[in-house]
């Protein structure tokens, strides 16, 4: 049996998040979680409000680098790679923090683009395997600080848009006006000329929905039952949706936004079905870097 270790870092606009695998080769090739960490510094507050990430987040973000990298090396990680999504995208001082970020911790962080985040996100998993060839899906991420669909037809991505709607810029008030209808708009086209059947979710939302609605593993949400859910959390002040539906603080306020993008894009595109493989940008991460090193081997074999 052989076994390496990859990590992957994301650095989003609701929190950063590491997470280290095993990949184990013993005739099949098995992917297990050796460590998973979540920071909940919101860094799109300082962002969607102020166009810059202020001083305390910032070094909030760096001192949690510093600890990720720590621990890559504890664990000795064969390779990495470090994603910054929607706030660094737009903060004014992101490559700045970036340069920081690596002067202090040795880690090189990359700002990518939505579609990047899209597309990486759906190689973690067998996603294709939940989708018949002879239909069409729309996968839904949603983020603290930007939305991305994809519409997916023969497995193969159609098209695809990225909106500046996120959970932390909602409950910040800073969505940009028009934004919400320019969703809408898109994705009235999209049902026009693709007609998908089912929508992919990913984002931790809808993953803490799909386990709220105590859903078996892959087993899709309806509908109707997002709508009840969002009813319910919304009759609840902050402190009932954590102490009656066990939501974690940085958790209870950011749910209801991800339940409204998620309804809409359900309701427009007339989807009465969720799928939620519960995978995210690191678990994407984590799949890159192991299919780069199967390249790497081949081509040093030859």
């Amino acid at each position: 049996m052989t076994r390496d270790t990859y990590a992957a870092i994301d650095i989003g606009s609701n929190a950063f998040r590491l997470l280290v695998n095993y990949v184990e080769k013993n005739g099949t090739t098995e992917f297990k979680k050796a460590a998973f960490i979540r920071v909940p510094v919101r860094l799109g507050e300082d962002v969607f409000n102020h166009g810059a990430i202020g001083d305390e987040k910032r070094a909030k973000l760096v001192e949690a680098m510093q600890a990720f990298a720590h621990l890559m090396r504890v664990f000795n990680v064969k390779a990495y790679r470090a994603c910054a999504t929607s706030a660094m995208r737009e903060a004014q001082n992101g490559n700045k923090i970036t340069k920081e970020i690596f002067k202090a911790s040795g880690i090189r962080v990359e700002i990518i683009s939505g579609q990047q985040e899209a597309e990486t996100i759906f190689e973690a998993g067998d996603i294709a395997g939940l989708m018949n060839s002879d239909k069409r899906y729309l996968y839904v991420d949603v983020g603290g600080g930007s939305t991305e669909v994809t519409v997916y037809s023969n497995h193969k991505r159609a098209c695809s848009e990225s909106f500046a709607l996120g959970t932390v810029r909602m409950i910040s008030g800073t969505t940009q006006k028009g934004e919400i209808e320019r969703f809408r708009k898109w994705l009235k086209e999209v049902r026009a000329q693709y007609k998908p059947v089912a929508i992919i979710g990913s984002g931790g939302n809808i993953n803490k929905a799909h386990k709220m609605l105590l859903k078996k593993e892959r087993e899709p949400l309806r509908l109707i039952e997002l709508e009840l859910l969002a009813e319910q959390l919304g009759e609840m002040s902050l402190d009932e949706r954590i102490e009656k539906m066990g939501l974690n603080d940085y958790r209870a306020d950011v749910i209801m936004p991800a339940l409204e993008i998620f309804i809409l894009a359900a309701r427009t595109c007339r989807i009465n079905e969720v799928i939620v493989p519960k995978i995210g940008l690191v678990d994407g991460i984590i799949h890159q870097l192991w299919q780069r090193s199967l390249v790497l081997n081949r081509e040093s074999a030859l």
